[in-house]
């Protein structure tokens, strides 16, 4: 793809390509596997990406046994239900609503913020989906460079999970990832993006 950008970026065109211009969402993936340890190593990158307060409420589910996969299929939609069966590996990226009790230790020059979340569950979930949406960004990027395909889902049961897969977490899961390296025909044509001048106000 050519770029009409002409910005000095410090990265080569290869790895912008591979980030961002190139890449896609996987719909197949080969039967190369894809291990916890690969996981590991993307989260260790990814979760430097800030967040507010640097509350990182971004949790992981990780389905490395066949049961686990069983258990999430039903609550897949449509055709994710057979990408995700098929995936090398899958997770569940969730929010945690109770990200305020590592605030002291996330947080520390501010004493105060654990209290400032406390008695408010409402705002602790509006910090806790905002924030580990911005790191389920990062972590969709963190994958691609590693070398690997994403194929993130939003349709699936979200409460069915929460209730089935991460009952007594106070997580509430925001999208599901399927993992791998892309198989045939794994892309879909490029869907046109939105021009800087319709999606920028300059003041």
């Amino acid at each position: 793809m050519t770029s009409t950008i002409t910005a000095p970026y410090v990265l080569s065109d290869e790895t912008l390509d591979l980030l961002f211009r190139e890449a896609r969402t996987a719909n197949s993936f080969t039967d190369e596997p894809v291990s916890v340890e690969q996981v590991r190593d993307i989260f260790e990158l990814t979760k430097f990406g800030p967040t507010a307060m640097n509350n990182q409420p971004l949790r992981l589910v990780v389905l490395e046994s066949p049961e686990a996969r069983e258990r999430l299929l039903p609550h897949m939609g449509g055709s994710n239900r057979a990408k995700t069966a098929a995936a090398p590996l899958v997770a569940i990226l969730a929010a945690d609503t109770n990200f305020h009790e590592r605030l002291p230790e996330h947080f520390p020059h501010f004493p105060g913020a654990k209290a400032m979340f406390e008695d408010d569950a409402a705002a602790r979930e509006e910090n806790a989906v905002f924030n580990a949406a911005l790191q389920v960004g990062y972590f969709i990027v963190g994958v691609r460079a590693a070398g690997l395909a994403a194929g993130p889902m939003g349709g699936f049961d979200k409460a069915g999970v929460d209730a089935d897969l991460l009952a007594g977490t106070g997580w509430k899961s925001l999208v599901v990832v399927n993992l791998g390296h892309p198989g045939p025909d794994a892309w879909f044509d490029r869907l046109p993006r939105i021009a800087f001048e319709d999606a920028v106000a300059v003041l």
